[in-house]
């Protein structure tokens, strides 16, 4: 009992000193990277030194998750604390959405804004801008958008690689943006008469597997469609060193004038896959796996910038993905046949847009030199919660009615408590619970596996069945043992939990 209480007094100790001085705070994003994909998570086939460097610096967890299996609702939850299902309008977005955080939220920049940070966001956005969908003017400032979220600065990709607007957006405006030949992008109706995918394969570079076949820019078409803004337009194989570059710069400029907070989120391993030339044919498993070698660069550069300013010990990183892994996701990209015996996922079942495992159990790195330990936990954590534990980091609490479902998980980010949280719902086709060893995906009589032998379009299993599943994942991590039949009182404990949680 006597030592319980001491490490319980030498927890608090640690929080306390922690908060007594305020860290830089950076958050690196990866795009569509999963659990088995780094070599510090099991992989061989592709080194990934400088996210091995922050592994072994720092605390490697086992159990931590995005909040959706897909990339819009996970950001929306990792800024709002809200799960993603709770408001309409949070699924996959087109290149042209509105800003679907109303100005003015309390959002993860927001709050550390009011706590006297800097805050920037670089890279891929996917949140919306403007107030109304398909109505923005892309040859003004675009507006509301990071500013009005709390972001001081800003430099996006406005939703993602394979949609249109293929543009630069740097604090609301687009870049290069050459005004006698304005930029019209189009969802609902398209736009302009530049050749598309599906009319002109000879004209692609990289051809595509399904959809993304409509406005061709840099040889390779999209979803959606555009006109103008040739001088604007990105050079897909240069967008890590854009990004990375401009990440290092305010790392830079913020460095003698802190506390920051730098929302780095990288287009790699994203597809379009179009690393840059240094990086092809080095991984030895095609564009997918050079796109890795070339994400592992970006956090490189990051972690370089904060040696060279003499602030890595007062800046804590902390590392994940938006979702699970993908291979086929809309082009010909070698990313299935150039495999070999990598396993992205590692030991889980599924992928991106699964209701498995591998849809929401990410990779997750922390370091924050001499208030983390080193090494590895199995606490279960959630992107969602960076608000009310980042909040108490920095001496803020939730104001009421905000972040209902972000949790004060700080003891167990910073290796002080093994124990994270008690229960998480993993959001995909269905909402699945997990609670601590157990994990529950509800059944829908009539709409189970469906085509494909219950596989989605990119080809992973959607986890989707008729009958309930319940796997104790202490001793079948791979998910292919179904308890249901067996443990009735165990599901119904589950579900009643996921209902009330629902509410």
């Amino acid at each position: 009992m006597r030592s319980l209480i001491y490490l319980a007094l030498l927890s608090l100790s640690a929080l306390a000193s922690a908060a007594s001085t305020k860290p830089n705070i950076i958050v690196i994003l990866a795009d569509d990277i999963g659990y088995g994909d780094f070599s510090c998570y099991g992989a061989h086939r592709a080194a990934t030194p400088h996210v091995d460097k922050l592994a072994a610096q720092g605390l490697r967890f086992t159990d931590a998750h995005c909040a959706a299996a897909t990339c819009t609702p996970t950001r929306y939850a990792l800024m709002t604390g809200e799960y993603p299902w709770r408001k309409k309008g949070t699924g996959i977005l087109p290149g042209d959405a509105a800003l679907i955080i109303p100005p003015g939220s309390y959002s993860l920049p927001a709050m550390l804004q009011k706590a006297g940070y800097k805050t920037a966001a670089v890279g891929k956005w996917h949140l919306g801008l403007g107030s109304e969908t398909g109505a923005q003017d892309w040859n003004k400032e675009i507006k509301p958008g990071p500013r009005e979220m709390g972001f001081d600065y800003s430099f996006l990709i406005p939703a993602t690689g394979d949609r249109t607007p293929c543009v630069f957006v740097e604090n609301q405006r687009v870049v290069g943006l050459d005004p006698s030949d304005p930029l019209a992008v189009g969802y609902k109706s398209p736009v302009g008469s530049e050749p598309r995918g599906s009319d002109h394969p000879e004209l692609l570079k990289m051809k595509y597997s399904y959809g993304h076949d409509q406005t061709i820019v840099n040889g390779v078409s999209r979803i959606g469609t555009m006109a103008g803004a040739k001088a604007a337009r990105w050079v897909d194989e240069d967008i890590a060193d854009t990004l990375a570059t401009k990440a290092v710069a305010f790392i830079a400029q913020q460095s003698k004038a802190q506390p920051f907070f730098l929302y780095f989120a990288t287009h790699d391993i994203h597809v379009p896959r179009m690393p840059n030339a240094r990086f092809v044919g080095k991984s030895g498993m095609g564009p997918r796996g050079d796109a890795l070698l070339e994400f592992d660069f970006q956090v490189g550069e990051v972690l370089a910038a904060l040696e060279k300013q003499g602030i890595a010990d007062d800046t804590l990183v902390i590392l994940s993905s938006d979702n699970g892994p993908v291979l086929d996701d809309g082009y010909q990209d070698q990313a299935v046949t150039a495999l070999g015996n990598h396993k992205p996922a590692g030991p889980l079942r599924g992928g991106k847009g699964s209701n498995f495992e591998a849809g929401t159990r990410v990779p997750f790195i922390v370091r924050w030199p001499g208030h983390v330990t080193p090494g590895t936990s199995d606490a279960l954590v959630c992107q969602i919660d960076f608000i009310a534990s980042l909040g108490a980091l920095v001496g803020l609490g939730k104001p009421a009615g905000t972040a209902p479902d972000s949790l004060n998980i700080l003891p167990a980010l910073l290796g002080l408590s093994p124990v994270g949280r008690d229960h998480l719902v993993e959001d995909a086709s269905r909402r699945s619970l997990r609670m601590g060893q157990w994990k529950y995906i509800p059944g829908l009589p009539g709409k189970g596996k469906g085509k494909n032998n219950g596989r989605g379009g990119n080809g992973n299993e959607t986890g989707n069945a008729d009958e309930p599943q319940l796997y104790d994942l202490a001793t079948d991590l791979g998910e292919t043992t179904n308890l249901a039949a067996k443990m009735p009182s165990k599901v119904a404990e589950m579900q009643a939990r996921l209902v009330e949680i629902m509410k």
